[in-house]
Parts: C-alpha cells; structure tokens; sequence
C-alpha cells in the first residue's frame, strides 16, 4: 500500500464519518443547515443577478458585493451538499481525488473571500476617509486586477497542497471525523511525516488570511476615527449601526474558520463535535449573512430586488434614495 500510493499516486476512499459523537442527532442538525444553505444560495443569486442587470449597480461597492456572493456560493456548495448527504443518506465515502478537489476549493473560496473583505474594508476607507479620490481610486481598471489578484491568490496558495497530500501514504487509514475534507483532515490519516502540511498551512493561513484580518480592523479603526468626527449624532449612530453589523458578520466569517485551523494543530484536547460544528459555521452562517447585511440593507439593492420579487403595482416600493454600505 505504501509503495503504490507513495510511487503511482493510487486513489483510496476516505469515510467522511460526519459530527463525532452526535450521530443520533445529525438528521435534525441538518434542518436549520439546510434552510441556511437555501436562504444562501438564494440570496446571492439574487443579489448577484440584480447586480449584473443593472447597470447603475455597476459600481466598485456593488462589484465588490457580487465578488462576495460569487465566493460565498463557491463555499457553501463545495461543503453544504456533501454535509447534508452524510446526514440524511449516510453517503459518507469520498474519493482520494473527489476529497482533494473539495478541500483545494474549500479553501481557495475562503481565500478568495477573504480577499474580497479586504477590498471592500479599503472601498469604505477610501469613501469614509478620503471621498474626493474615490472615483479616481476605485477605477475599473483597479477593481478587475483586484479581482484577478484575488483568484490568483487563492489559487496560488492551494495549488501546492494538492501534491503536499499526494506525497503521502495513508496506509489504509480512511476515517476522516468530519462532514467535509480540509487541509490537515486529510493529511493527519497519513501514516509519515506531515510537518511540511503543518508549516505549509500556518505560513500561508499567517501571511494570507491572518494578514487580511490585521489589515480589515486597521481599515475599520481609522473608519471609526472618521466616523467620530462627524458633526450629527444622527449620521455618527447610523453609521455606527452599519459598521457594527459589518464587523459582525466579518467576525462571524473568520472566527470558527482560525478556531478549525488551529484546533487541527494545536487544539487536540477540544472535544471533537464542537471542532466540526464550528468549521461547518463558518462555511454557511456567513454566505447566509453577507447578502441581507451587505446588500438587502443597501437602499439601491433593496429597492430593485423588491421590484424583482413583487409585481408592478402589487408591493410598496421604497421611496428612491441612494444609499451606502457604510
């Protein structure tokens, strides 16, 4: 076993064995995952379909926004499918390949998304803290390399994973305590060494997702300086609001994602189904969260969604005003 899969790279099975310890009560887990994973896909594709049609949308916030919806159905379907088979038909075994292909976008969407939080932290930086030069900041031009860059990144920083686990022998072992397939996951069945996964994974998790979330409250702190600034108490508080329901959501996202990370490397006495009930958080309760605070909350997004959900004359439109995420 060693030398075929060490030398020709044979494919075994893995058997994804779901929430550990909770196996009873994995088919009512999955009703509320379920709804989350249908409001998400829902609500970034409509949020992404209003964006594309309207060409008054086809600004650098709401360009920034239709990004995060693209990254947020990558994410949620590469896991939330997978995870609610294992619940309800008990289809737990993956191939070698299959698993390797959904741990390489697992990962590379929330790098992706990761990316595109930045970006969208420095749109509202520049528009809070340095109005006059947004136009000529944000230009097209810039919004597509970003764009590029955060593709670029992610699949940068994915692709050699992809061999550092093919390297490795498994030596039959196969039982993966998980709903879905992650970096260290795979790479702990192996039966040698794996302190090339390790480094490889906290360097790039440091310098790519890490460095992100440093650079996300540098952004904020000098927005709320900003914001202080102001004159009305009115604007400062609604400013606030939104900022706060941001930084929420931001939260939300990168929270149980470093828990999953670093309880893979150092967290080995977390009990095992609080590790995997937050690493399946953080792949639907943010895609669910992003379109309703970052686009059903925008008052030019919810007032073309309205007029695409209801019938002419049939709902009360909004009053038309333009409005800002924050």
């Amino acid at each position: 076993m060693y030398e075929l899969n060490e030398s020709s790279f044979d494919p075994i099975t893995f058997v994804l064995t779901g929430i550990p310890g909770m196996e009873e009560s994995q088919i009512w887990i999955s009703v509320p995952f379920c709804l989350m994973y249908i409001t998400a896909v829902f609500s970034n594709s409509v949020l992404l379909f209003v964006i594309i049609t309207e060409r008054s949308l086809h600004e650098p916030m709401y360009l920034f926004l239709a990004m995060l919806a693209v990254s947020d159905l990558m994410l949620s379907t590469t896991t939330v499918p997978k995870m609610l088979a294992i619940f309800w038909f008990s289809a737990r075994e993956i191939s070698f390949d299959a698993c390797i292909t959904q741990m390489f976008f697992t990962h590379f969407s929330f790098i992706v998304e990761s990316s595109v939080l930045l970006a969208m932290a420095f749109d509202r930086y520049v528009a809070v803290c340095d109005p006059l030069r947004y136009s000529s900041t944000l230009t097209p031009s810039v919004i597509g390399k970003i764009a590029v860059t955060a593709v670029v990144r992610g699949f940068c920083i994915m692709f050699p994973p992809i061999f550092l686990l093919k390297r490795l022998p498994y030596c039959g072992h196969n039982i993966m305590p998980h709903t879905y397939c992650e970096h260290m996951g795979i790479a702990r069945l192996a039966c040698a060494d794996i302190r090339a996964n390790v480094w490889y994974g906290l360097t790039t998790a440091l310098l790519s997702s890490g460095l992100d979330v440093v650079l996300i409250a540098v952004s904020y702190v000098l927005i709320l300086r900003a914001i202080f600034r102001l004159p009305s108490p009115e604007a400062r508080l609604k400013t606030l609001s939104t900022c706060g329901s941001h930084l929420c959501v931001i939260l939300m996202f990168y929270m149980p994602a470093f828990f999953s990370f670093l309880t893979h490397r150092f967290g080995h006495h977390i009990p095992g189904h609080v590790h995997i009930l937050l690493a399946n958080l953080y792949v639907v309760v943010p895609p669910m969260l992003n379109p309703i605070v970052y686009g059903v909350r925008t008052r030019p997004i919810r007032e073309r969604v309205v007029r695409l959900l209801c019938p002419a004359g049939q709902c009360p439109c909004p009053c038309p005003s333009r409005g800002g995420l924050c």
